[in-house]
């Protein structure tokens, strides 16, 4: 694991740099190279360029750990006009929407759960209006379990809903295997959070076997498969294992980060293969940009340089 890694996830909890670090406009070299705007208006364009390029698009509007139900309230109004703009575009056959549930009240004290559940349902139900999908974004260890309770509960009324799993979890093969049933859309990640070693893997080695484990379970599986990774070596992997199982392009996708790799994405969707940008947008985007800087802690000199400059 990367030296700089485990101060970068840290400091994505230090609300002493977020205050300094958050004052950079979202234009600054760094944070727009990861965020293409604050405003829906910009979220929806940054969608509607990749789509044009033959890519297809899941939006995050940014923010967790929201202990204020008026703030969870705003979330969720937000998550409504941007499907709006997106239907209006026509853009939500090639656009849906992924949210964390601490952003739209899970750690509201006593009535988090159900204040997610039901805010959670307002989206799904507005997305199904507009003719796509939502994702529920998985976050760290700690909410795993209600995070998969409350996709339980979704799917029943709303069975398209997706969910996220993390291969750095000791726990993660076997939670494929509980997903990877018809009709199930899951996306499998490495992992961005900083997790204690009784329940994750810390070496990346342990951590790139456990994905391949993973794909392994959700594509011999009945489920669509979203593999989400920038690592090529995971991408030739699980090309192979797709023809391995019989796999046609279209029963399962790609993920990719907006601004990472983008000429990879571009060759994927060019061979005929479902290529998927993940965007943020919004103004809480500190600790995303963090949890980022940590997967490439090469960036950090690029970051620093915006930030000194305020460009």
């Amino acid at each position: 694991m990367p030296l700089l890694r485990q101060p970068l996830l840290m400091l994505a909890r230090s609300e002493h740099v977020k205050n300094a670090v958050s004052r950079m406009p979202v234009s600054s070299g760094i944070v727009h190279s990861y965020v293409p705007g604050e405003t829906t208006e910009a979220a929806v364009e940054a969608t509607s360029r990749l789509v044009d390029d033959g890519l297809v698009v899941t939006l995050d509007y940014l923010g967790e750990d929201t202990l204020d139900v008026e703030q969870a309230d705003t979330t969720v109004q937000a998550y409504l006009d941007l499907l709006e703009a997106l239907s209006a575009r026509g853009l939500t056959r090639k656009a849906e929407v992924s949210v964390k549930l601490s952003a739209i009240g899970q750690f509201l004290p006593e009535i988090g759960d159900k204040v997610a559940l039901e805010n959670a349902r307002t989206i799904c139900r507005a997305a199904r209006n507009a003719g796509t999908t939502v994702t529920l974004d998985m976050e760290d260890h700690t909410t795993t379990d209600r995070t998969l309770a409350v996709l339980r509960e979704l799917r029943k009324d709303f069975p398209e809903t997706g969910a996220v799993l993390q291969a750095a979890l000791h726990r993660t093969e076997a939670d494929c295997r509980a997903l990877a049933h018809e009709g199930s859309r899951v996306r499998l990640c490495k992992g961005a959070y900083l997790e204690p070693e009784d329940v994750a893997f810390q070496d990346r080695i342990e951590i790139d076997k456990s994905y391949v484990r993973c794909l392994k379970v959700l594509l011999a599986g009945q489920g669509y498969p979203m593999i989400a990774t920038h690592d090529p070596r995971m991408v030739d992997i699980a090309g192979s294992l797709a023809s391995r199982y019989g796999r046609a392009q279209g029963t399962y996708e790609f993920q990719m980060l907006y601004g990472i790799r983008p000429t990879e994405q571009q060759r994927l969707a060019d061979t005929g293969e479902t290529m998927r940008v993940y965007i943020p947008y919004g103004t809480e985007w500190y600790g995303y940009l963090m949890r980022r800087l940590a997967e490439k802690p090469s960036n950090l000199s690029f970051f620093v340089r915006s930030l000194v400059s305020k460009k």
